[in-house]
């Protein structure tokens, strides 16, 4: 399936400030890159890490962009995810991230603001820093949805101030219920306001995935669920793009706890771990050569945490939701 991606603007430099010179993302990476991830012959598998080091080990896996967890940003700080708590601790991993060679891509909630020359602003300084793309979410910490005119506005101001950032549109219809007519209708705001991907975690009907696909004319991307589709059956959809969301960062906590206990409580050891000099090693990662830590010697093993242990209240809930 074809999607047309490759607008001639996201090859150029981003916005200018006050009629300053561009910005120059870190790092010199070509930000078309990113999109072209999008046009592949299987859909782009974006992990999200929450810290430089789970970023570089995952790039050292050969994983060709990375994402952020906005979740696993604002846990591991103690702040809330979701209430737009956490713009300082994101542009700060924007900064470490942008050191390194690998694409990465940013979930910034809804911006961390409703002014949308804030929203602007921040996405020209995560460009700047060497971000290639941005996750703009529709959710609100109080389970309701921003209005579709006000996230379209936020989307089109990214885009006149960071024309190469590739904007993900997300919005959170399905973590709310089965809204598929407004899920269609946002989407549509959405891509007519410049948005170069659009995303819908939550929706799990191979049907509703295959319909949205192919009326869309940006790709879709889907957040995978454990016991759901697989990657090959979503890619028969249609789908482009697809995120692990907080998976990863769960998991992680859950096998730090499940170690830990297994420890105190005399039970056999859990999964091999990485060596201290692995993840030494993933701070000395230059650019051109992210550092590779050697894979486990076998399988982890590691169970799904519980439903909503770790999640935000209400429509956050959902273990899946980032």
């Amino acid at each position: 399936m074809t999607h047309t991606t490759h607008r001639a603007d996201r090859d150029e430099p981003s916005g200018t400030a006050s009629g300053g010179a561009p910005d120059t993302p870190a790092g010199g990476r070509p930000p078309g890159d990113f999109a072209l991830l999008h046009d592949q012959d299987t859909p782009l598998l974006l992990p999200n890490a929450w810290d430089h080091a789970s970023a570089a080990a995952l790039a050292g896996q050969g994983f060709p962009a990375i994402g952020t967890t906005s979740l696993g940003v604002a846990a591991a700080v103690g702040l809330p995810d979701g209430t737009a708590a956490t713009r300082d601790a994101t542009l700060a991993l924007a900064r470490r991230l942008g050191q390194d060679s690998f694409l990465f891509s940013v979930d910034a909630e809804g911006g961390f603001s409703d002014d949308v020359a804030e929203v602007a602003g921040l996405a020209r300084e995560l460009y700047r820093l060497g971000a290639a793309g941005i996750n703009l979410e529709d959710g609100r910490p109080d389970g309701t949805l921003a209005p579709a005119g006000l996230h379209a506005a936020k989307i089109t101001a990214v885009k006149a101030a960071a024309p190469a950032l590739f904007v993900n549109a997300r919005t959170d219809t399905h973590w709310l219920g089965e809204r598929t007519k407004e899920t269609e209708a946002r989407l549509a705001v959405y891509q007519q306001a410049g948005a170069d991907g659009v995303f819908v975690p939550g929706l799990r009907d191979p049907a509703e995935i295959s319909a949205l696909a192919a009326r869309s004319v940006v790709p879709l991307n889907i957040l995978y669920t454990p016991g759901g589709s697989s990657l090959a059956e979503l890619a028969a959809l249609g789908v482009r793009r697809i995120s692990l969301g907080s998976l990863l960062y769960r998991r992680a906590l859950e096998a730090a706890v499940a170690t830990a206990t297994g420890v105190r409580d005399g039970r056999a050891s859990g999964p091999v771990a990485l060596s201290y000099a692995d993840v030494r090693g993933l701070s000395r990662s230059r650019p051109g050569a992210p550092a590779r830590p050697a894979a486990p010697r076998e399988a982890t093993g590691m169970r799904h945490c519980r439903d909503g242990a770790l999640s935000r209240p209400g429509p956050g809930a959902d273990p899946e939701r980032r």
